[in-house]
C-alpha cells in the first residue's frame, strides 16, 4: 500500500504467499456506509481457493512450528511496527468501508499493533514444566506444542481488532492460520495481513479468503487439516459453528454477543458515570459486543442520570467518519438500520418513551440518531435482544437485589459495568453479576494483557491475556526412564 494512497482497492485473497483473485472471477461489492454506494469489490472464494488455502496451511505449519519462539517474536514485532507506520492509510480505508470516525479507526489500528507486540512477547513464554518423579532416573516432562492449522472467522464491527487477536495468538504459538475476515470490511484486515507478510512471515503460514460465510465455515471447520477454530460474532451463528466443531472434536474459542448491564448505584459519581458510559455506548455507533446496553440506575439518582445521559446523547455530532468533528459515524450496513427501527417501534408500541433520537437520519447512507428510551419493560424486544447500535434503555431499580436480578436475567454474560463509591458494594456486585468481564468506576476492558471473553450464551474461551494463548497449544506429557 503506497503511502498517501486514498483509493479503495479491489480486494484479493492471500493464499500460499500470493495475492490472488478467485478462479471463478466472482466478486462481492463493498459499500461505503456513509453513502450506500459501492467503492470496490472483494474476491469470492470457491472450493478451489479453499483447498489451496488448506494445502498451504499444512506446509506453512510445518515451516512455522520449527521457527523458535524468539524468532517468531521478532517477526511479529516487525509486523507491529509496519502497522504503526501505515496507520493513517489503514485507518482511512477502515473508515471508508465501516463508517466509524477516522480517529476511532486510527485508534483501532494502533491498538492492533499493541496487541501484536503483546502476543509477540508471550510467544517467548510458552513454557512447559518438569514434574518431580516418584522413582530414580525418571524424567517427567510437560511439553507445549502448537495445536496446528487454525480457521478464524471475524465480524465487521472491528475489522482489525477481531482479526489481530486470533492471528497473533496463532502465530505466537507456532500455528498456521486461515482467516475469513468480513466481506463488508475487507480492506483493513487485508492491510493487517500485508504487514505480517512484509515482515517476513513465511508462505502458507497466513491464509486469507473471502466469500459466502456459511459456505466457507461449513467447508473449513470439518476439514481434517483444521485443528482449531476461533469465531467472533452473534450467539445464533456461534451455536451453529460450535456444534459443527463439536461433531468433529475441534477446539473452539467463541466470543459471542452480549447485552451488557451498566449498574449505577445511588452513591455513584453520576457525572463520571455519565461521561464514561455515554462514551462507551455510542462509540462505533454502539456496534460493540461489550457496549453497555441496559442501564440499571438506582431510583435516587435515576432522574439525574437520565437527564445528563440524554444531554450527552443529544450533543453527539453524527456524520461521515472522514469529516472533521464527526463523533459518531453511520451504522455499518442497512441491516442495522432496519434492526434499530424494529426495536424502537416494538418498544414504543408496548409503552416505552423516547427521551431522544429514535429515527434514521436522512436517506443517504446508514445514519441513525443516538437514542435513549425510558419506561421500558421486560416484554420489549430491546430488553432481551442485543441492540448492537446507538440505543440505550434506562431501567430504575430499588436495591442491590433488584439490580442483580435484572443483570443476570438474560442468558448472556459477556461484559458488565458498575458505578459506586462503596468498596463493599463494588466487591459484592463483582461477585454477584454473571459475566466474563466487569469494569467498575471506569472503562477497563479490552486491553491486550487482560482476559477477554464471556460465559453462558456469550461464549467460552478468552482472546486476551495469558489465557488467550493456551487454546492454541496442546499439552504433551513425556515420561522417560534411563535405559
Amino acid at each position: 500500500m503506497a503511502e498517501g494512497d486514498s483509493m479503495y482497492p479491489d480486494l484479493l485473497h492471500h493464499i500460499a504467499g500470493e495475492w490472488c483473485a478467485s478462479s471463478s472471477g466472482k466478486t462481492i461489492p463493498v459499500l461505503n456506509p456513509a453513502t450506500g454506494e459501492a467503492i470496490g469489490t472483494v474476491a469470492q472464494a470457491g472450493k478451489a481457493e479453499l483447498d489451496r488455502a488448506l494445502d498451504a496451511a499444512v506446509k506453512g505449519f510445518e515451516t512455522w512450528r520449527q521457527v523458535s519462539p524468539f524468532d517468531r517474536s521478532k517477526v511479529m514485532r516487525k509486523a507491529a511496527d509496519l502497522v504503526r507506520s501505515r496507520a493513517n492509510d489503514i485507518a482511512r480505508r477502515l473508515t471508508l468501508e465501516q463508517g466509524k470516525p477516522l480517529a476511532e479507526a486510527k485508534g483501532e489500528t494502533m491498538a492492533g499493533a499493541d496487541i501484536i507486540d503483546w502476543f509477540a512477547e508471550e510467544a517467548r513464554r510458552t513454557y512447559g514444566r518438569v514434574v518431580p518423579a516418584r522413582g530414580k532416573g525418571i524424567y517427567q516432562l510437560v511439553l507445549k506444542e502448537p495445536v496446528g492449522p487454525v480457521a478464524a472467522f471475524t465480524p465487521w464491527n472491528f475489522p482489525i481488532n477481531q482479526v489481530v487477536r486470533k492471528l497473533s495468538a496463532a502465530l505466537a504459538t507456532g500455528c498456521s492460520i486461515i482467516v475469513k475476515p468480513p466481506e463488508e470490511t475487507p480492506a483493513a484486515p487485508s492491510e493487517l495481513i500485508r504487514a505480517f507478510v512484509d515482515a517476513g512471515v513465511p508462505s502458507g503460514v497466513i491464509g486469507m479468503v473471502f466469500g459466502v460465510p456459511a459456505e466457507i465455515s461449513e467447508y473449513l471447520i470439518p476439514h481434517p487439516v483444521i485443528r482449531k477454530i476461533s469465531f467472533t460474532g452473534s450467539t445464533a451463528v456461534g451455536k451453529e459453528l460450535a456444534a459443527l466443531a463439536g461433531r468433529h472434536m475441534k477446539r473452539a474459542t467463541m466470543e459471542l454477543g452480549g447485552h451488557a448491564p451498566a449498574i449505577v448505584f445511588d452513591d455513584a459519581d453520576v457525572d463520571a458515570a455519565t461521561k464514561f458510559l455515554s462514551g462507551s455506548k455510542f462509540r462505533n455507533a454502539g456496534q460493540i459486543c461489550i457496549a453497555p446496553t441496559r442501564f440499571l440506575v438506582q431510583e435516587k439518582v435515576y432522574a439525574s442520570f437520565v437527564e445528563k445521559f440524554v444531554a450527552s446523547a443529544k450533543s453527539i455530532k453524527v456524520g461521515d467518519g472522514l469529516v472533521d468533528g464527526t463523533q459518531m459515524g453511520p451504522m455499518a450496513n442497512e441491516r442495522r438500520i432496519h434492526a434499530m427501527q424494529a426495536l424502537v417501534a416494538d418498544a414504543v408500541k408496548k409503552g416505552a418513551k423516547i427521551a431522544t433520537g429514535g429515527n434514521r437520519i436522512g436517506n443517504q447512507g446508514y445514519f441513525f440518531e443516538p437514542t435513549v428510551m425510558t419506561d421500558v419493560t421486560r416484554e420489549m424486544r430491546v430488553m432481551n435482544e442485543e441492540p448492537f447500535g446507538p440505543l440505550a434503555v434506562m431501567v430504575p431499580f430499588k436495591d442491590f437485589g433488584d439490580a442483580v436480578s435484572e443483570a443476570n436475567r438474560l442468558p448472556y454474560g459477556l461484559a458488565s459495568y458498575a458505578y459506586t463509591r462503596s468498596a463493599k458494594t463494588a466487591q459484592s456486585i463483582a461477585a454477584a453479576v454473571e459475566a466474563g468481564m466487569m469494569s467498575i468506576n471506569h472503562q477497563g476492558l479490552s486491553l491486550p494483557e487482560v482476559p477477554f471473553g464471556g460465559i453462558k450464551e456469550s461464549g467460552y474461551g478468552s482472546e486476551g491475556g495469558a489465557e488467550a494463548v493456551e487454546p492454541y497449544l496442546i499439552t504433551k506429557f513425556v515420561s522417560q526412564a534411563n535405559a
